[in-house]
């Protein structure tokens, strides 16, 4: 069978009304986030709970030699301290590399090659956690993995349309959907495997998840779009006069965002472990697994997104949608909302631990509070952004996830020094102040963006993408 064109071949036997290639992409994107999400959901409670313990740190290879260059930053920091500033770190960069894991898809590798090295370097990286003395090794390959992987996995839905094919925005709704359910499966199935059977079965299950990625992805090979010749392309294109401004009011409003995403990395850094420590998890005499909580995360998301999007269609068929600097405001006062939600659970326990319904309405702020800011701040700045440099600015987004990542680790230090309920003001003041930052100088921002007057961007550009992503 011969490879996937544009808007041709593929749809002779389609998915969904789309190009067969979407399907296989797909069901891969959903197997790599099973595999992403059930290691995430517990990296955080197996450092600080066991392995940065001191009996068990003596077997991870070049343990020290990590933990006095973070400290020769942070000075001297707990075991649990470290395990929150590793694992901000971690995410970070899992979001800072795709921009040359990209490069490397476009120019050298091809992204089909590009997304194959990088599968395998996941599920190798999934597996190495299963030996404690190659928990660093893991990690790195797991971040390269990732990186060759992310973001040419999602540039491989776009190269399956033809430029004006109307599909392509419903296409990508498909692939972030697979996002979220890869996502919210994941803290279920490894995340019990590693509470309560141990640690290296829900790592391997994250592992088996990557291999069968691998598979989907392999075996929807010739429906796959072609890789362009690599060395070649158009002219370059130049900056014209007036980019400037744009490229720094951009940069400034995501640089605005990343006060946002140091509160939301919190949700899998800190929060597993206040979680662990202060919630009552007990349900009809089971222990509720503290990775359960993080499903719940991305099930709003799943379940809320319909609903915001159908309320952006009636705004704007009544004229009153608002333009996107106000929807990443709204964005940011409700994740706002959602760490004071947590700081009031704490005032209202009096020391007692917390019941789980707070959570749940935590999760469900936190929903409406992501939809209001990822997606919409990845759509505005693929809009705003000038042509020359419009690929890089797209890159410039996940770099501001990944201050936000590495900030919300040298905050996870203070869980332990201050009371939990000034811990998460402490995050509800952060991420409000994001709001103002990006309101008080709006109107100037929105004339510099060439916004001004527009409303946001559609939902289906939009979509609900995961840190997502």
């Amino acid at each position: 069978m011969s490879p996937a064109a544009p808007g041709g071949a593929s749809d002779s036997r389609g998915f969904l009304g789309h190009p067969a290639g979407v399907g296989y992409i797909v069901f891969t994107e959903a197997w790599e986030r099973f595999s992403f999400y059930g290691m995430q959901g517990l990296l955080v409670l197996y450092m600080a709970g066991y392995l940065f313990q001191p009996d068990a740190a003596a077997n991870v290879v070049g343990f020290a030699a990590m933990r006095g260059a973070i400290e020769a930053v942070t000075g001297p920091l707990s075991s649990q301290a470290l395990a929150t500033q590793v694992f901000g770190i971690y995410i970070g960069l899992v979001y800072f590399v795709p921009v040359f894991g990209g490069l490397l898809g476009d120019r050298v590798l091809g992204r089909t090659r590009a997304v194959l090295l990088g599968a395998a370097a996941m599920a190798l990286g999934h597996f190495l956690l299963a030996f404690e003395a190659s928990f660093i090794l893991a990690l790195l390959a797991i971040i390269c993995g990732s990186g060759l992987l992310k973001g040419n996995l999602a540039a491989q839905v776009g190269a399956l349309y033809a430029r004006d094919d109307p599909r392509r925005d419903s296409g990508y709704s498909l692939y972030v959907v697979s996002i979220n359910v890869g996502a919210t499966l994941a803290p279920l199935v490894c995340g019990t495997l590693g509470e309560v059977y141990g640690w290296h079965y829900g790592f391997g299950a994250a592992g088996v998840g990557m291999l069968l990625g691998i598979v989907v992805y392999l075996k929807g090979r010739d429906q796959l779009p072609p890789d362009e010749p690599r060395g070649s392309g158009a002219a370059t294109q130049h900056l014209q006069p007036g980019d400037a401004r744009v490229v720094a009011a951009i940069v400034l409003v995501l640089a605005i965002t990343a006060l946002f995403w140091t509160a939301q990395t919190q949700v899998w850094n800190t929060y597993p472990l206040w979680v662990r420590d202060r919630v009552d998890r007990a349900l009809f005499d089971t222990l509720v697994p503290v990775t359960w909580f993080q499903s719940l995360d991305t099930l709003a998301v799943l379940l809320f997104a319909p609903l915001v999007m159908w309320l952006w269609k009636r705004q704007r068929d009544r004229g009153a949608e608002q333009d996107d600097l106000v929807k990443l405001a709204l964005g940011c006062c409700l994740f706002s909302a959602a760490c004071a939600w947590l700081a009031l659970s704490e005032w209202v326990a009096q020391g007692a631990e917390v019941a789980m319904w707070w959570l749940l309405l935590f999760h469900g702020i936190c929903a409406w509070g992501y939809l209001y800011v990822g997606p919409v701040a990845l759509a505005l700045v693929s809009r705003a952004a000038p042509v020359s440099v419009n690929a890089m600015m797209v890159g410039a987004y996940y770099v501001a996830i990944f201050i936000g990542s590495v900030t919300s680790g040298w905050l996870g230090r203070f869980y332990e020094t201050l009371p939990n309920r000034d811990f998460w003001l402490l995050h509800a003041a952060i991420v409000g102040a994001g709001a103002l930052c990006l309101l008080v100088p709006r109107r100037r921002l929105l004339a510099a963006l060439g916004l001004k007057g527009q409303a946001g961007p559609r939902p289906a550009q939009a979509g609900p993408m995961r840190s997502a992503a």
